[in-house]
């Protein structure tokens, strides 16, 4: 069986070495490096299925390293940091974290996170349907690639948003609720983490706008969830 490959990337030995031996010895292929810089430069080589990521570090700090990241891959990131606030752990998923863990955290949980980002990147959201490709006005979703497009223009997405579209896509024109989309998407254990899902449609409708298509393709039904307009639903943005 394939090994996951993860990055592992803090500035703190200790938790590097801690957090790699766990993660060896659940069947993973951890790699540990102490700066992004390191990282970077190894990315290409070893092509990591997932990152975790401290926010904290000297030199490339961690939300610079993902921004950089985002302008090239959609690799998954979970961050790891000491840093709670409610509004760092917003900046962190708008900048395109797929997860956010404040330290300290008990193992368990960690690799209940790493199991679960891992799982939404095998792509099981739409499998059950029988087609390769979903179309609904001008955007155009291939399965099989993984690929999106707004008319000849790709949308670039994360892998959380890429699932998550491609679920509202493939149910245009139903609602799906807060926690239908958080459990498809980020699995079971997310259900009550609204704002995950209010960070990820808020930056999906942003790519969408830059698309130059109508932000309100999506339509918000608050405190209930979110549809995908189709050809013969109303178009608004409550």
């Amino acid at each position: 069986m394939k090994k996951s490959r993860i990055f592992i990337i803090d500035d703190e030995p200790k938790i590097l070495r801690f957090i790699s031996a766990n993660l060896k010895s659940l069947g993973y292929e951890p790699h540990i490096f102490q700066n992004g810089s390191d990282a970077l430069d190894k990315f290409d080589i070893l092509a990591p299925e997932l990152i975790l990521l401290d926010l904290m570090m000297p030199g490339l700090d961690g939300l610079a390293l993902l921004k950089r990241l985002r302008t090239f891959s959609n690799v998954p990131v979970i961050i790891l940091t000491a840093r709670g606030n409610a509004n760092d752990k917003v900046q962190g998923l708008n900048m395109g974290a797929d997860d956010y863990l404040t330290k300290p955290f008990s193992l368990d949980e960690l690799f209940a996170r790493v199991k679960a980002v891992l799982r939404r990147s095998d792509n099981r959201v739409v499998s059950n349907y029988m087609t390769s490709e979903i179309k609904n006005g001008e955007v155009t979703i291939n399965l099989a690639q993984r690929r999106a497009w707004i008319g000849n223009r790709e949308l670039r997405l994360t892998e959380t948003e890429y699932n998550l579209f491609s679920l509202l896509m493939a149910n245009a024109g139903k609602v799906l609720t807060h926690e239908q989309l958080l459990s498809d998407v980020w699995g079971s254990e997310y259900r009550d983490e609204v704002e995950y899902l209010r960070v990820a449609i808020a930056r999906i409708r942003h790519k969408i706008k830059n698309a130059d298509l109508d932000g309100g393709f999506i339509v918000t039904y608050p405190g209930v969830g979110y549809m995908i307009a189709n050809n013969e639903s109303e178009k608004h943005h409550l």
